[in-house]
């Protein structure tokens, strides 16, 4: 597997991200120290999580995922070899505090990262939301304070417009902070306004990392969504309806079939190899239950879309 630079850092990634989303949702400890154990043993370097995963499941209050990755660190001993990335600023409780890009809820929200983690530092720090409500000179200068500290390595941001991200990247210059190294948008071979156009020009001008989520578009991408057929009756699947499950996403799924045989690939290795094969792109993300989706996955980064394919992909449903 060949790593990556992210950005202008020294982070060097492996070029698929694993997401933790699932870790203490819908994979058990046990099945999500299978996942890892498989990422890690094919090559893979790069954890995404967020203090936030899994507040949404009923009895859990945030910080399930941090928690597991951070038992499986301790027991397996290899903190050094890994980048690890979270984040901060989603709704952790009831109060005011207790959510968004203030210095308080940083600094706080830092230190249970590091326990839930048992780590001294995070690689890639991310706010996870823009926060209208906090002074980008505010929330910047508590990031710079934590780089300052050792507690964070690097900063970026997630679900940032272009304009709040230049306008971020232009305090940071004229007030000597640490800058936003990396953007974490959602970008997937349906979903691509959010990213492509102003925010794609400015992370490639400036720069950055880029790591994206929803790469399989809530798993339409892997092909297990067809029309016509009944959905299961849960909250992701009426998400994957009301977004993908449309001409556009269909159209799109119907050329990745075509590529996934010409190669004899899975769905979801060629919409990520297209991602990876996109200038300025360090790595999506993808997170898996089972050690066999783990393998499927890493197994992307071996993928190779020649020219015609990839215009083909970025063409479909157009």
């Amino acid at each position: 597997m060949q790593m990556r630079t992210l950005g202008k850092t020294d982070l060097q990634v492996a070029p698929l991200c694993l997401g933790g989303n699932a870790f203490g949702w819908t994979a058990n400890e046990a099945a999500s120290q299978a996942v890892l154990d498989t990422y890690t043993e094919m090559g893979g370097n790069f954890i995404d999580t967020a203090d936030v995963y899994s507040n949404w499941v009923e009895g859990h209050v945030g910080g399930e995922s941090e928690t597991i990755i951070g038992r499986w660190m301790k027991a397996r001993g290899n903190r050094n070899n890994l980048v690890i990335v979270t984040k901060v600023g989603s709704r952790m409780g009831p109060r005011p505090d207790e959510q968004g890009l203030s210095r308080t809820h940083i600094t706080k929200g830092v230190e249970d990262s590091l326990r839930r983690l048992q780590t001294d530092h995070i690689d890639l720090y991310l706010a996870h939301r823009d926060d209208p409500d906090t002074s980008l000179d505010e929330t910047l200068e508590t990031f710079t304070r934590l780089v300052e500290q050792g507690k964070a390595r690097y900063i970026g941001a997630s679900n940032y417009t272009a304009e709040r991200l230049a306008e971020a990247l232009d305090i940071s210059r004229t007030q000597g902070y640490a800058r936003y190294e990396c953007l974490q948008p959602r970008y997937n071979l349906v979903i691509r306004e959010d990213y492509e156009g102003d925010l794609e020009n400015l992370c490639r001008k400036e720069g950055l990392g880029v790591i994206t989520y929803s790469a399989l578009g809530s798993g339409f991408l892997s092909g297990k969504y067809r029309k016509g057929q009944e959905l299961p009756k849960t909250p992701r699947a009426a998400n994957v309806e009301r977004m993908y499950m449309n001409s556009r996403g269909f159209a799109v799924l119907e050329e990745v079939g075509k590529v996934a045989k010409a190669h004899g690939a899975s769905y979801a290795q060629v919409a990520l190899a297209w991602q990876m094969a996109r200038p300025g792109i360090t790595a999506p993300i993808a997170s898996a239950t089972t050690r066999e989706q783990a393998q499927e996955l890493v197994e992307a980064t071996d993928l190779q879309l020649d020219r015609d394919e990839i215009e083909a992909l970025d063409n479909a449903g157009r």
